[in-house]
């Protein structure tokens, strides 16, 4: 059996240059970086070598800007948190996209059970921020504007540098979130306007337990973990050294096959999206077409009187590693909320996988997905009373109506006003 890694997007594998840059700093320079011997300056020489590899990356001015955290969740925390305490004497008023990662969401929800308020601002269906409505959002108070990249999702590229424009104008910072498009698309803080960044090297082929924090000087940030001095005093706690190196090459490596990376998933990704919608009925892409308004990784799919758990568990037996969109949580489907928010159909997000590209994917891979995943439908539908409803006339597809019948959200809704009377 074929076996075929398509959840890049949730991680990618160490690249042996990674690897062997990491060795030495588990059993020879094992100093701690904040000592003051021979010992902790090798390490800290070693660190700061891998500061400088990420400020390359996303042209930050100075290592000095890039902090270490645990992960891209911890930076987030500290962005948002951070920047909220720093700067509450100015006012307790948040505006984030209504689809950024749960690491922002969970700690908006955070600060608001303590005061603070937040603005969600809303997005079109493919995802894009509406940037009138977020000019409107910012007040005197706002302290901070929280916009990703590039949608965890749905791969949605938002207009950064737009978003950038406005919080100049309205002279509040703005953190963006990189983690979905850090080493598989240019980023650029100055661009961007960002006195905030943050991103994970274990996204573009680096070792997890290390993210990546850009603060720009001007940022008034504090920090949220309190202990020891570490990290210019921002992130307490002592630093993961080898992975901090094997970030900063992933870094580097990242920066100059950023090109043929791009040229190559995007080649993949085009033939993946064209093979499934030719050869599968009632398949719907989420987000924009593959081009320049995606990243060139992900291909986020609703296959229509599917649940998206089924899919991914015979993929899974297939060979093929894909994610999926819906968790099952205390007996019911809950769907993403970015789904949620660009007002896709509730069947159709509980239909939804995510398929992840990367550099070391073929086309083969790419061809053998299409013929496994084609079957797995078939199987999947013939188990599926929603299949046999639409088939039936009961109930219509979402994605090219018939006329025969209802909507699945429409018919359990009739069934659910039934049951009530």
């Amino acid at each position: 059996m074929r076996h075929v890694f398509l959840d890049h997007q949730s991680s990618t594998p160490v690249l042996p240059e990674v690897f062997d840059a990491m060795k030495p700093f588990f059993m020879e320079a094992f100093g701690n970086p904040s000592s003051l011997h021979q010992h902790g300056l090798r390490v800290r020489d070693a660190m700061k070598k891998a500061r400088q590899q990420m400020a390359a990356l996303i042209n930050a001015d100075s290592e000095e800007e890039i902090f270490f955290t645990s992960d891209g969740t911890e930076s987030s925390n500290l962005a948002i948190k951070g920047v909220a305490y720093a700067n509450e004497r100015k006012g307790k008023h948040l505006v984030v996209s209504a689809t950024e990662h749960p690491s922002v969401m969970q700690s908006v929800e955070f600060l608001e059970k303590q005061g603070w308020t937040c603005t969600r601002v809303s997005v079109d269906p493919e995802g894009l921020i509406n940037l009138e409505e977020l000019k409107a959002a910012i007040t005197p108070q706002t302290v901070l504007v929280a916009v990703h990249h590039v949608n965890h999702d749905i791969g949605t590229i938002e207009p950064i540098v737009e978003v950038g424009r406005i919080c100049a104008e309205k002279n509040v910072p703005l953190y963006v979130d990189c983690e979905a498009s850090a080493g598989w698309l240019p980023v650029d803080v100055k661009q961007f306007g960002a006195a905030l960044v943050s991103f994970s090297p274990h996204r573009f082929y680096g070792p997890k337990g290390v993210g990546v924090l850009y603060r720009n000087k001007k940022a008034r940030i504090v920090s949220i973990m309190h202990g020891g001095v570490q990290e210019g005093g921002r992130r307490a706690g002592t630093e993961n050294v080898p992975a901090i190196v094997g970030g900063g090459v992933a870094a580097e490596i990242a920066l100059r096959e950023m090109p043929t990376r791009i040229e190559h998933t995007a080649t993949l990704q085009k033939r993946l999206w064209d093979g499934l919608k030719t050869n599968i009925k009632f398949i719907k892409l989420n987000g924009p077409e593959p081009g320049p308004m995606r990243v060139s990784t992900n291909l986020n799919l609703s296959t229509e009187f599917i649940e998206g758990e089924g899919q991914l568990l015979l993929c899974d037996m297939s060979g093929i590693a894909v994610a999926s969109g819906s968790s099952c949580v205390s007996k019911s489907l809950k769907i993403s909320h970015v789904l949620g928010a660009i007002g896709l159909d509730h069947a159709l997000a509980q239909g939804n996988i995510i398929m992840s590209l990367g550099k070391g994917n073929t086309a083969d891979d790419i061809d053998y997905v299409v013929e496994a995943f084609g079957k797995i439908v078939v199987k999947l539908r013939g188990m599926s009373p929603m299949w046999d409803e639409f088939e039936r006339g009961v109930i219509d597809s979402v994605i090219n109506p018939t006329g025969r019948g209802k909507s699945f959200s429409q018919h359990a809704a009739d069934i659910s006003g039934k049951a009530a009377h």
